[in-house]
């Protein structure tokens, strides 16, 4: 058993590219979702060309649900025994399908990839049952829930959340045009059916953009799929305007191909918005506190690089914060130690967006 797990190690480090390996200690080596992510996206093609990526192919297909889709935050590498059947046991199950934390579009690139160099029609057809599962998702207004067939509470709202709704139509972009790897798995009359969902979901992201004093600013993490209103979620994410999930829809929108009149005010209104929230002469550190605990707190740093808070209130587009009791305070100290430091109350995420908005700029405008 000892040499079968050494093996393994030395396999899985070998899938991984070398930044990865830097990272990864084989010594503290574990199965986690954190390293199946790095797999599917970091892995050399060559990998996919080996036993152990159709080993890890195997877990792919038994965890996909009979909807199409796959739970989430699964170390779906990891070997499995007796729970196999478990885990087979599990497919009916219609309300842990999602797109969340990146379920469904890991496992969906990885069988596209795997497919590229082992053209086998298992995987094609596995690929193309969650394609069939992203599109019958979509609301009528173009927004995807954060979990479906099945849902309860705030899983019914448009999902903006950890880029869920951008990843999902960046694949859907990606398969009409064909980009690689997801060049040689659906026909025409597909490509038809991933336009109009794409074009659908676009429309989505324009009819939600907060409007303040007739102004186009930011999204909020998750909208109401019936009012497209913001909304809150979890206890501690509660309606406001959101810096960086906004900006990965920014930073669809002005990926879209010769831009309307609202597409360009879209852009324009939350690179404003952005530039009028950012925060500057602050960092965020983290420290061992006085019960020797690894803690967060928020610095003063003239030198720092601007940085925005992840949540603003909508009244008056101040720092939002929150603890799990959904009390909204002002400063990440009045936040419990747990939530403190078990959420990213801060990112620099918009600030990605400032060079490709010149460019966009010049082009369009």
């Amino acid at each position: 058993m000892k040499k079968h797990f050494i093996c393994i190690i030395l396999i899985m480090t070998m899938a991984v590219p070398l930044f990865a390996q830097q990272q990864l200690n084989p010594k503290d080596y574990e199965y986690s979702s954190r390293e199946w992510k790095r797999i599917v996206r970091g892995s050399p093609d060559a990998f996919f060309k080996t036993e152990e990526a159709k080993r890890i192919a195997d877990n792919v297909l038994a965890y996909q649900r009979e909807t199409g889709g796959w739970p989430k935050n699964l170390p779906i590498h990891r070997p499995l025994g007796d729970e196999l059947d478990v885990v087979l046991s599990d497919k009916k199950k219609r309300n842990d399908s999602t797109t969340d934390n990146d379920a469904t579009i890991l496992e969906m690139t990885y069988l596209a990839r795997l497919y590229k160099q082992q053209p086998e029609e298992r995987y094609k057809k596995a690929f193309l049952q969650g394609v069939e599962f992203l599109l019958s998702g979509q609301y009528n207004n173009g927004g995807w829930p954060q979990f479906w067939p099945e849902n309860h509470g705030y899983q019914v709202q448009i999902t903006y959340n950890d880029n869920a709704m951008v990843q999902t139509l960046m694949v859907i972009r990606n398969l009409r045009n064909g980009v690689a790897p997801f060049d040689s798995l659906v026909d025409d009359a597909m490509k038809v059916r991933l336009t109009k969902a794409f074009d659908k979901g676009i429309e989505c992201i324009l009819n939600t953009q907060i409007i303040v004093n007739g102004e186009p600013t930011v999204w909020c993490q998750q909208h109401d799929y019936k009012t497209l209103k913001p909304t809150s979620a979890r206890a501690y994410e509660l309606a406001s305007f959101c810096s960086a999930e906004s900006a990965s829809l920014v930073r669809l929108l002005m990926e879209l191909p010769n831009p309307d009149k609202r597409i360009k005010a879209a852009v324009n209104g939350a690179m404003k918005w952005f530039e009028a929230h950012k925060l500057t002469g602050i960092r965020v550190e983290r420290f061992t506190n006085e019960n020797g605990k690894s803690d967060t707190r928020v610095v003063n740093d003239e030198k720092a690089e601007p940085i925005w808070a992840r949540d603003y209130d909508l009244e008056q587009g101040k720092p939002l914060f929150c603890d799990r009791n959904g009390v909204p305070v002002k400063t990440l100290a009045e936040v419990g130690h747990e939530r403190r430091n078990g959420y990213s109350w801060y990112n620099s995420a918009p600030a990605s967006l400032y060079k490709q908005y010149e460019k966009w700029k010049k082009k369009y405008m």
